[in-house]
């Protein structure tokens, strides 16, 4: 699957569709057809892209809880909810499909964040009644640490398109936002930094449903980069 896969994703969590790698859709050359409900490529199932999935999932439990942190929304089981079903399940899904697909970069970010929300759920709800609560201290290097691979992730979304280095560059801003929230207790860097997530989630959603039009319009409705 590695050469062909490459072929149709060589631009995971902002990629190309597999129907744009082919030429389909647009002068009609290798056009796609379809068999009871299947999109055929070369007589063959087309490869699906998985990154607007993880893209909806990471967007939209992003652009929740910032509207918490700015302080529109109460941390209810809506934020939770969501955070578990669409910032993680639907992230990870997505992350498995890129790395099966041979996509690194689209693997390990939708695996890396999905596991990200999951890990935030548990230290909100603290399963383990006998450990202690997370402090800001202790928050605010968790939150670094993701901020330093996500300025690493930034530097290879270079490669990919304006959208997805968008993305991941207000990601990074958030992250070590965040961190510096948590360290020196202000609420003016808290204000500014859920101001830059619900941006950043805004961004993802973008990207996401930029490339869901493009794969069924064969062309770019939304200007992706």
């Amino acid at each position: 699957m590695g050469d062909e896969a490459k072929g149709n994703f060589a631009n995971p969590y902002g990629a190309e569709s597999g129907a744009e790698g082919s030429g389909a859709m647009g002068a009609g050359a290798a056009a796609l057809a379809a068999k009871d409900g299947v999109v055929l490529e070369g007589g063959r199932p087309k490869k699906a892209n998985p990154a607007p999935l993880g893209l909806l999932g990471f967007g939209m439990t992003t652009i929740l809880l910032n509207l918490h942190n700015e302080g529109f929304l109460e941390l209810s089981v809506v934020i939770v909810a969501m955070g578990f079903a669409a910032g993680g399940l639907m992230q990870i899904i997505a992350g498995v499909f890129e790395l099966k697909l041979g996509n690194t970069f689209g693997g390990t970010a939708f695996t890396a964040y999905g596991c990200f929300w999951w890990s935030l759920i548990f230290i909100w709800l603290n399963p383990f009644g006998e450990m202690d609560e997370a402090d800001e201290m202790s928050m605010g290097y968790y939150l670094a640490l993701w901020g330093v691979f996500t300025l690493f992730m930034f530097i290879g979304s270079l490669k990919h398109n304006r959208a997805t280095q968008v993305v991941f560059l207000s990601l990074t801003v958030l992250f070590f936002g965040l961190a510096a929230r948590d360290f020196l207790d202000s609420e003016l860097i808290g204000m500014v930094s859920g101001y830059v997530g619900i941006f950043c989630g805004g961004s993802a959603f973008y990207n996401a449903v930029g490339q869901i039009l493009k794969e069924e319009y064969g062309r770019e409705l939304l200007k992706l980069g």
